[in-house]
């Protein structure tokens, strides 16, 4: 189910994509870079970067890494998903070292003065800003116990940037509802990001609550969003680098063995599950929070 369009996405005009790199070697030490731009020299960081057109959003990780440390990468999962609106969007991903030889300051560039493996506590370094040490700790916990399965962008195509919903409906009983949508062949419910001002600043969350807003009886009580994968294909259709995120969240019930409420819109209705195997996948991914977080 396409969403209706709004506008072409193109990187560098209306939207921003940034992408970050966690790796460690073989004695737990972790990858980072000491910055080489004029607002922030001599700082440390870990290597990061934009993504530029044209790029898939591994490619450009595995770029930023390279140019940045002089090692070669491969991603593992995605580690996080950080917003400020449809048009600054961070994928953080787990990556491990493949080749290549670390740089030193006498490569120093533009991207980067040098790198180096950090053993101890980073918290002790000069830091371009603390906003990768929750990212670091997410990689430790994934290292040590994964929470989800690998999650890496799917090479397909998607011209907006939009959002497929799983949106779930338990009870204590174990029971399970999707929310689906009918018009044509029944289908997860798919809503594209506006772009406007309001809809910039009110980050992904907004389109998902102006739907089911519109879609159920009260405004709904909703767990937090887990990312379930992505779809990205570089130069996509008329060279648009839209994304759309599939995007799991819960809508719990307010009493015990509860139903669903009755969307008051008639082109969606819930589906029970009546397939274990597919229920308890659901269930645990929803008890667990096994998702990529947003």
């Amino acid at each position: 189910g396409a969403p209706p369009s709004t506008g072409p996405i193109r990187l560098g005009r209306n939207v921003c994509y940034v992408v970050l790199a966690v790796l460690f070697n073989q004695e737990d030490a972790v990858l980072l870079v000491q910055e080489a731009k004029p607002e922030c020299r001599g700082m440390w960081y870990l290597p990061a970067g934009r993504m530029e057109p044209g790029e898939s959003i591994v490619a450009a990780m595995r770029r930023e890494v390279k140019e940045e440390t002089g090692l070669e990468c491969e991603a593992v999962t995605l580690l996080a998903l950080e917003e400020r609106g449809p048009a600054w969007i961070r994928f953080a991903f787990l990556a491990h070292p493949t080749g290549g030889t670390l740089k030193t300051l006498e490569e120093a560039d533009a991207e980067s003065l040098q790198a180096t493996w950090w053993p101890g506590d980073p918290r002790v370094l000069p830091l371009r800003a603390p906003d990768i040490l929750p990212l670091l700790d997410l990689a430790a916990r994934y290292r040590r116990s994964p929470p989800h399965p690998p999650t890496l962008p799917r090479d397909l195509p998607c011209a907006p940037l939009c959002l497929r919903l799983l949106v779930a409906f338990t009870n204590d009983t174990g029971d399970v509802w999707v929310l689906l949508a009918t018009a044509g062949t029944p289908h997860l419910p798919v809503v594209a990001c506006g772009m406007s001002p309001s809809e910039l600043r009110g980050g992904l969350r907004l389109p998902v609550l102006q739907l089911l807003g519109g879609c159920l009886p009260s405004a709904p009580h909703l767990g937090s969003m887990g990312l379930l994968g992505l779809q990205h294909r570089a130069g996509g259709l008329g060279g648009a680098d839209g994304i759309c995120f599939n995007v799991l969240l819960s809508i719990p019930a307010s009493s015990p063995g509860g139903a669903p409420p009755e969307p008051r819109d008639p082109a969606f209705c819930w589906w029970q599950l009546k397939d274990g195997s597919r229920r308890g996948r659901i269930l645990q991914r929803l008890r667990a929070v096994a998702t990529v977080p947003i």
